[in-house]
């Protein structure tokens, strides 16, 4: 479903007074194609009354929005607490909506479809640039949209108000859970000096701004300056997924040509040149001269050039939909399924605070855990320094083996779409 924005002028196209009223007795608002828009009596389902309580008690805490396709529903949580749910209605058979991880990208209160006859869109939400969004709708007992995800009008206002740009939203085909996590690989806060200045206590009567009590006066002057923390605000995306093949043989050879081995160009094609290289290499090292780049060869020439490595895994890291920093990681086995999973730092970002983690599992692979996928990541020290030094309250870490450029443009978090 490919959606074109097309902002209206808020006080064009409304029903005159009466038309409203018929429309709003008859229950439903007529759609391009004949559809209807929900007008559900009672569309929002709060957990055993969390639903206000969980807001009160942890307003910063991120929001997530996990979407079960097989349930046809949609549940809100902060943290890992569930305070909202909803059923709503999907992409039906030849228009499904795909499952993956998601962030939401644009929000419209007034939006519509160029290509389903002008069809209204109201409090959209987009999760890709491709069209799927989340929006007030139709919303019958099974799927019927042609990709985006339906709500019943009074949940789709009322989450239109919860959320911002860049909150994950995760659909899977059952339905997924988040759950606490905590584990060495995630990263913890590690707050950046700067410099402020203090106020020096001197007695130094008679100058300007001086308090006077009794015979002593006070004045707070400019001091030597004294170190302060800086809290991050804006949260991370951080993306860790195996590199291919090639990639590793390139970064290989370009540390080969680095050391003087001559591998020739870097092109990931392990060549006659390449393998001599290689073993030059193993016989300076003193290892049996094989030509083959095994994971003790590899460590002990990323080693000699004082480089952390093999580079079997890249991280990426996004903020505010915008690139700004990548490097390799060891990542080991990397040729075995990752799965795709998402880890949410939810609290605990504070000087000398324990940092708290949640996890949701958007795609398993052989039944791995998020805390084994966690065991295979091996940060650089200046990586994990990056990370540490940004990290802000609902930063996320997503690990996966599933391709996500061609959904990850400008303009975007990373989008992994584990089925399409």
């Amino acid at each position: 479903m490919i959606e074109i924005s097309r902002e209206t002028n808020p006080g064009a196209g409304r029903f005159p007074s009466a038309l409203a009223a018929l429309l709003l007795a008859a229950g439903a608002m007529t759609m391009g194609g004949g559809a209807a828009i929900a007008r559900d009596p009672a569309p929002m389902t709060p957990i055993a009354g969390a639903g206000a309580t969980a807001q009160a008690d942890d307003p910063d805490m991120p929001l997530q929005i996990l979407v079960s396709l097989d349930d046809q529903k949609l549940e809100v949580y902060r943290g890992t607490k569930l305070i909202e749910t909803t059923r709503i209605s999907s992409g039906k058979r030849g228009h499904g909506t795909p499952t993956g991880v998601f962030s939401i990208l644009e929000k419209r209160r007034r939006h519509f479809s160029n290509l389903y006859n002008n069809a209204p869109m109201p409090y959209m939400q987009r999760l890709t640039w491709s069209g799927i969004a989340l929006h007030e709708g139709v919303v019958p007992n099974y799927p019927a949209s042609h990709g985006c995800i339906r709500m019943p009008r009074a949940f789709a206002q009322q989450l239109f108000s919860m959320t911002d740009r860049g909150a994950h939203v995760i659909v899977t085909r059952k339905r997924a859970e988040p759950r606490s996590v905590t584990h060495a690989a995630l990263p913890a806060l590690r707050l950046a000096e700067t410099e402020v200045a203090s106020l020096s206590a001197e007695l130094r009567p008679g100058l300007p701004g001086a308090v006077t009590d009794g015979e002593a006066s006070t004045v707070g002057s400019i001091g030597p300056t004294e170190p302060a923390l800086q809290v991050p605000s804006e949260p991370l995306r951080i993306l860790v997924t195996p590199t291919s093949a090639q990639e590793r043989l390139r970064d290989m050879q370009r540390v080969l040509d680095r050391l003087g081995y001559d591998p020739g160009p870097a092109d990931g094609v392990m060549g006659r040149k390449t393998r001599a290289a290689i073993r030059l290499f193993q016989e300076g090292a003193e290892l049996p001269v094989t030509g083959e780049p095994t994971d003790l060869v590899l460590r002990a020439l990323y080693a000699d050039a004082g480089e952390a490595g093999p580079a079997t895994g890249r991280l990426y890291v996004r903020r505010n939909f915008k690139e700004i920093y990548s490097a390799n990681v060891v990542l080991k086995d990397p040729d075995q399924p990752l799965g795709t999973h998402l880890f949410t730092a939810i609290a605990g970002l504070a000087p000398g605070a324990e940092p708290r983690w949640m996890t949701v599992v958007a795609d398993e692979a052989e039944n791995r855990t998020p805390e084994a996928v966690l065991d295979r990541i091996e940060w650089t020290p200046e990586a994990r320094a990056f990370v540490e030094e940004n990290l802000a309250l609902g930063s996320s870490l997503m690990v996966t083996d599933r391709p996500f450029r061609l959904h990850s443009g400008l303009g975007t978090d990373f989008v992994v779409m584990t089925r399409q």
